[in-house]
């Protein structure tokens, strides 16, 4: 049985990160309800498919119909959750909001996903990731020194600030409903989440040990000890060397002499990366991960997407999984794989009888 066995949740079809965040809550096991458009009709189409809408039904409704936003808030009667990531105030003027939902079921956790927030001056201002994050200090800090910063796909703030935090606060609220009685409103911004992300670098900056000069910091390329490096056949590998031992064993695998190969001050960090990169540019990549295989030197293939399905350390754990291969449920229970369960469709009314059976069971 999987940890949120027995839990419902309903879901508003969106874009990313309502998306994401469905897909994690039906991973661990709650029955997720995904109200899609009544005239089939996705976001972008059907961006996703099989695999950000595994593990639950789709069902189609017109939430601009009076008996269809009825039966809805039938759903949010035995519900445990919402979610939902529509600009601030489109469900309310739906009357599908907070208070209509709590209204119908008091313990309801009521999810909501949003760029800037609930509240603010830009609350009702479009975005995508990128604006996002570019407001929380995170974008500027990554890329090339001398360059504009360069998208970090839409990790950062769609799916770990936003659906990561999401998943986070409805699962805390869901614990408090069962022993309050009382559920909350959850206002999940990518925003808020990206700029908690960058914990770590608030705390370095106020210690001065963070410089707003990209690619001159310890984690973001500019230490020659953590950062990617070419190789003779184009592809790239990974150096992660950061603690002086781990230095030490990627100088004996490169064949450098420690007395001229200071880890710090960083001063001496240009000279040390193009030496570096002269040495990886030599040979290519399966032939370095080949070389520093077994040791402490923290040296590893930069895998396309492709190939990560079939790296052995993968394989054996099963991290990719299904049809099409797919990253597999995560985190972990007791060592346990999770099946990748495929997408389904169900009516309104199917969805409505399979609830109501399941309480009267109970």
């Amino acid at each position: 049985m999987k940890p949120l066995s027995g839990v419902r949740i309903i879901e508003f079809d969106g874009l990313g990160p309502v998306t994401f965040a469905g897909m994690v809550l039906a991973d661990l096991g709650a029955e997720v309800v995904r109200l899609t458009r009544a005239d089939g009709a996705g976001v972008f189409g059907d961006v996703g498919g099989a695999v950000l809408h595994r593990g639950r039904a789709a069902v189609p409704v017109d939430l601009k119909d009076p008996t269809d936003r009825d039966r809805v808030l039938d759903l949010v009667g035995s519900a445990d959750a919402v979610i939902e990531g529509f600009r601030p105030g489109v469900l309310e003027r739906l009357c599908l909001g907070p208070d209509a939902c709590h209204a119908r079921n008091p313990r309801l956790v009521f999810g909501r996903i949003t760029g800037w927030g609930q509240t603010g001056p830009l609350s009702q201002t479009v975005g995508h990731d990128l604006n996002y994050i570019a407001l929380t200090g995170a974008l500027h800090a990554m890329g090339e020194p001398g360059r504009p910063p360069r998208p970090p796909l839409n990790l950062v703030g769609d799916y770990g600030g936003g659906a990561m935090l999401l998943v986070v606060g409805v699962l805390g609220a869901a614990i408090e409903a069962r022993t309050s009685g009382r559920g909350r409103v959850v206002d999940a911004a990518m925003t808020d989440g990206a700029a908690l992300l960058s914990s770590l670098f608030f705390a370095l900056s106020a210690s001065g040990l963070w410089s707003s000069e990209r690619g001159s910091n310890l984690l973001d390329g500019g230490a020659p000890f953590y950062r990617c490096y070419a190789c003779a056949d184009g592809r790239f590998v990974a150096v992660g060397a950061l603690e002086p031992r781990f230095y030490a064993a990627l100088l004996q695998g490169l064949g450098v002499e420690p007395s001229t190969a200071r880890q710090f001050p960083a001063a001496d960090w240009p000279g040390l990366h193009a030496r570096f990169e002269a040495l990886f540019s030599a040979r290519a990549r399966d032939d370095w991960a080949a070389h520093f295989a077994g040791s402490e030197a923290c040296v590893t293939p930069v895998l396309t997407f492709a190939e990560a399905a079939g790296h052995p350390h993968n394989q054996a754990r099963e991290t990719f999984a299904g049809s099409p291969v797919q990253p597999a449920p995560a985190p972990r229970f007791d060592s346990e794989v999770a099946p990748v369960d495929p997408a389904t469709t169900l009516s309104l009314e199917a969805a409505l009888s399979r609830w109501d059976q399941a309480t009267a069971a109970v």
